[in-house]
């Protein structure tokens, strides 16, 4: 019954969200047009509930460049103004409410990762997509990129485990206070979080 609700409350929530928030999605979207040009949302596949790969939508933060052998430049260079500005206030996310609407994602839950990290999980590690993944989650209020990858996965792992509706409201309470804040954005020395090679240990 729980996840009946969780689920409904996802779409009454999101549905809200996007109606009231129409107006500065609209404004991003232009701004993001105006500076970077098309496409204004940055499209890719990710793992979902079990691993099942989905298309998440975010509001693109950086350019195309490439160097001279055509492969991209470091997220790092690549990240424009606009772009930082909308990864601190977590604005560049506002797209996944198409996501949780559609049922792809909740509004809580482990951050959906890349495709490509699947192989390097570690069997408990993997235990982190029995979940739908979310918009928020355990980990991000908890640190966010300033923690390891293996302390992200600890603690998606601790969620999976002590779910609840209260868990879930206390994550989106405490999401506001670190969106207010700008806390965790980004690992030292880079645009978000070094890429997941397989845990230490």
């Amino acid at each position: 019954m729980e996840l009946v609700i969780k689920r409904l409350i996802d779409i009454f929530v999101s549905l809200f969200l996007l109606i009231i928030l129409s107006p500065l999605l609209i404004i991003i979207s232009l701004i993001i047009f105006i500076t970077m040009g098309p496409p204004v949302i940055f499209k890719q596949e990710r793992p979902g509930f079990k691993g099942k790969p989905f298309t998440i939508y975010k509001f693109r933060t950086m350019t195309n460049e490439k160097d001279e052998y055509g492969n991209l430049l470091p997220d790092e260079k690549r990240l424009t103004k606009i772009g930082k500005f909308l990864r601190s206030t977590s604005l560049d996310e506002l797209p996944e409410l198409f996501n949780v609407l559609k049922g792809d994602m909740s509004l809580v839950g482990p951050r959906p990762l890349l495709m490509e990290y699947l192989n390097y999980y570690t069997e408990e590690q993997m235990r982190r997509h029995d979940v739908k993944p979310g918009i928020t989650g355990w980990a991000q209020v908890n640190g966010r990129n300033s923690l390891s990858w293996e302390e992200k996965f600890k603690l998606d792992v601790w969620y999976v485990d002590n779910w609840s509706l209260w868990l879930d409201f206390k994550i989106l309470f405490l999401t506001l206070i670190k969106v207010l804040k700008r806390e965790g954005i980004s690992a030292e020395g880079y645009a978000t979080m070094p890429k997941f090679t397989g845990s230490k240990d």
